[in-house]
């Protein structure tokens, strides 16, 4: 036999698309040949497969060798084609049987002793065989990656150490050599989160925190150097409700596409906290092999972006469209992937460049022109997207030095549990994610509370999005407060959420 085709997988975004692997061996001058649209890391198989070949025992055909990655029009990258690779030349050049090998995908870079190393996105290429229906065939790859790869139901999954392992699973019968199936070695332990009861004071901002994670809202802080932002933020996850199996699984997969899962922190919230110097690119995705961003990192967990004003306004700009849909596509010239981006985004930032415009203390040195300028760093349309925009004021002395401990996060988290799972029995999402005929609906408020916001309309010029995302807020109040109907103090409340940056 001088052909053998065995299947494997590319990343094209979250998605997985089946690669066929050709293998031909044909007479003339030797020569090792890879097509298929392969990038430099699948070209530079050829001298990791023939060394690994060569040290695990097996002979390299001195033969012309063609190897063909299938659909031609499909990029190819990363080093996870060498099993399939290597495994094709021994077929084709008869060494190993080649009977079997259509019952099986493959994917694994190889070592040049012929060991196997861990690859990329193995989560998101069982995910995608799932997806597809292609259950009856077992995926074989390196043992690293067999806890992720594991984690999709009903996957099958025989991880190995090494080719030789791989080969003798094929020429041994049902003995000892053959490879066993794996089951994910991965609990759910309870997760370990920074606790509310640390943060003294600030009732005003813990309120809002807990209605952000009630109904899902954006959150912009603002106020004073040391006055608790960043704490506030890095609780945020510790009170918002527990994962679901499904979206354990696409964080888990966006974690693996960048090689970072950690089994470890499985059902954990993400927490991603770009420095402001990032790029646009960091913070979307994208690169020549167009990996998730930031925002895709951030995925069903929570976007912490410091110092607001001091990110470039190209990379805020950006945001906007993700926040609106829960998602992202990034288009290149050779290719286009979408990715997931449902993200609680929250933001600090300072009241003016010094930080202290406002305060007692007279320390603020900044002009009212300074101060514009500054706070226009932030767009508009941007700020209109944020449900929450609530002022952190600088504590006193005595409640910065006494004894006062603040409400623990496992008592908040149990309201916020509450409050979410009658929005899901509901409507089957969070208050966030309410739009159209649903959200006139479920969020009608009654006549005291429709004049309250048809002045609050009149007089703060809010557009139709600013309107809808208050009663969002407000609607999400009544469900903490366990009220079937949206009044005028939970209008009241989410008005005074609604604080402009700017004042005009």
């Amino acid at each position: 036999m001088t052909l053998a085709v065995l299947k494997s997988r590319a990343l094209t975004g979250m998605t997985a698309p089946e690669v066929t692997v050709e293998v031909h061996l044909a007479n003339g001058l030797p020569a090792f040949t890879i097509v298929g649209l392969p990038d430099t890391e699948v070209k530079e198989s050829r001298d990791r497969v023939r060394a690994a070949l060569q040290n695990a025992g097996f002979e390299f055909p001195a033969r012309r060798i063609t190897v063909n990655l299938a659909p031609a029009d499909l990029p190819k990258e990363s080093g996870r084609f060498d099993l399939p690779i290597a495994l094709g030349i021994l077929a084709a050049s008869g060494q190993m049987p080649a009977n079997a090998l259509d019952e099986y995908e493959y994917a694994g870079e190889l070592s040049l002793s012929g060991e196997l190393r861990p690859i990329r996105g193995a989560l998101a290429m069982t995910f995608a065989m799932q997806r597809e229906g292609n259950t009856r065939r077992a995926f074989i790859l390196p043992r690293a990656n067999a806890d992720e790869a594991a984690l999709v139901g009903g996957a099958v999954v025989l991880p190995a150490d090494s080719l030789l392992q791989v080969c003798a699973h094929f020429a041994a019968g049902n003995g000892e050599q053959r490879l066993q199936r794996h089951v994910a070695q991965v609990e759910s332990m309870p997760a370990s989160y920074p606790d509310l009861r640390d943060v003294k004071g600030q009732a005003h901002a813990r309120r809002a925190l807990e209605i952000a994670a009630a109904g899902g809202h954006s959150m912009l802080l603002i106020g004073p150097p040391g006055t608790g932002k960043s704490m506030l933020a890095a609780r945020l996850p510790g009170i918002l409700p527990p994962m679901t199996e499904e979206e354990a699984l696409e964080s888990a997969a966006l974690q693996s596409l960048i090689g970072s899962f950690d089994a470890a922190r499985w059902k954990t919230r993400p927490y991603r906290t770009p420095h402001h110097t990032a790029s646009a690119v960091a913070m979307v995705g994208g690169s020549s092999s167009v990996r998730p961003g930031e925002i895709s990192l951030a995925h069903r967990g929570v976007l912490f972006l410091d110092e607001l004003p001091e990110f470039e306004r190209r990379v805020l700009e950006v945001l906007r469209e993700p926040l609106e849909s829960g998602c992202i596509t990034i288009s290149r010239a050779a290719r286009q992937a979408r990715f997931p981006a449902r993200f609680q985004l929250v933001a600090a930032m300072n009241p003016c460049p010094c930080g202290y415009a406002g305060q007692s203390s007279g320390r603020c040195r900044c002009s009212p022109d300074m101060i514009s300028r500054y706070q226009g760093r932030i767009s508009g349309p941007l700020l209109d997207r944020i449900d929450l925009q609530v002022e952190v004021g600088a504590l006193d002395q005595e409640e910065l030095l006494g004894p006062g401990v603040g409400e623990p996060s496992a008592i908040v988290a149990v309201r916020v549990r509450q409050a979410a799972a009658r929005q899901m029995t509901r409507q089957g999402s969070l208050n966030e994610a309410l739009a159209g005929a649903e959200l006139d609906r479920l969020c009608q408020p009654d006549a005291a509370a429709d004049k309250l916001l048809r002045g609050a309309m009149a007089r703060l010029a809010w557009s139709a999005r600013s309107y809808h995302r208050v009663l969002k807020v407000a609607r999400t109040i009544a469900d903490l407060g366990g009220l079937e109907n949206v009044g005028a103090a939970q209008v009241a409340e989410a008005i005074q959420y609604r604080r402009a940056v700017r004042q005009t």
